[in-house]
């Protein structure tokens, strides 16, 4: 089985309260999250998850917060040489803008996405605003995006998984490493949502939901299963992943 590196690429970051990553804890407690690219590296495809930011906020500020640099798109896949046009593979996470802004600078990937990511894209709930056709747009019109719709194998290493916990139609990617399965969530969370500080783990919890939800029994199970199937857990929005080239070190 081909084996990959993981190169995680700050594309942007959010300020906002803890609670909105830590289900009903951390609230009043200013946050930064950085905002990922990850290029996969390995087998005979280049291949991405997520696009990150379109024009990201590059603060002293911003980057001393999450301990790392940030970069904008064309910035952060050159530091791997790679260009956009080269990218043959996006995997999408899940359809929030900041996850996918960048999307229509890869003429010639393919895009997977799951089909209820894509049904709400176009038919948002009033509650979630974080979802903006404009940047599918592109891609949708040029034929580029695929759309599963459970557990599929994308290519020899890489499989995606349905996992909705932050989103209906989020996936989790598995990808094989020479250090086992690396699983990058499908699901906006940091590593405290894996391993809970004391108050919560008075309360018995062994894992915390995202502060934004689908359903928070379900997201609570499905984020236990998921632990379960990786060696590397790489929680979406962790910001000790700022500072590293490759996964695994």
């Amino acid at each position: 089985m081909t084996t990959y590196t993981i190169h995680p690429i700050v594309m942007g970051t959010k300020v906002f309260d803890k609670s909105m990553m830590t289900y009903q804890f951390g609230a009043g407690t200013p946050y930064t999250i950085p905002i990922y690219c990850w290029y996969i590296k390995g087998g005979d495809k280049t291949i991405l998850v997520d696009t990150g930011e379109r024009n990201p906020i590059c603060s002293a500020e911003r980057e001393a917060a999450i301990g790392g640099k940030i970069y904008t798109f064309e910035e952060g896949l050159a530091r791997w040489g790679i260009k956009p046009e080269a990218i043959d593979v996006v995997i999408h996470t899940h359809l929030h803008n900041d996850h996918c802004e960048n999307d229509d600078k890869c003429p010639n990937a393919v895009f997977y996405v799951h089909e209820r990511e894509l049904a709400h894209l176009h038919a948002p709930h009033p509650l979630d605003i974080r979802y903006v056709e404009d940047y599918l747009e592109t891609v949708e019109e040029n034929g580029q995006v695929v759309t599963v719709e459970g557990n599929t194998d994308i290519v020899d290493g890489i499989r995606v998984i349905h996992t909705p916990v932050h989103t209906e139609g989020g996936l989790t990617v598995l990808i094989q490493t020479p250090a086992g399965t690396a699983a990058i969530t499908g699901f906006c969370v940091i590593d405290e949502n894996f391993n809970p500080p004391k108050e919560a783990r008075a309360m018995e919890m062994e894992v915390i939901p995202p502060g934004t939800v689908v359903n928070s029994y379900k997201a609570y199970d499905i984020m236990q299963a998921v632990r379960s199937m990786a060696d590397i857990l790489l929680p979406l929005h962790e910001p000790r992943f700022a500072a590293m080239g490759t996964i695994p070190e």
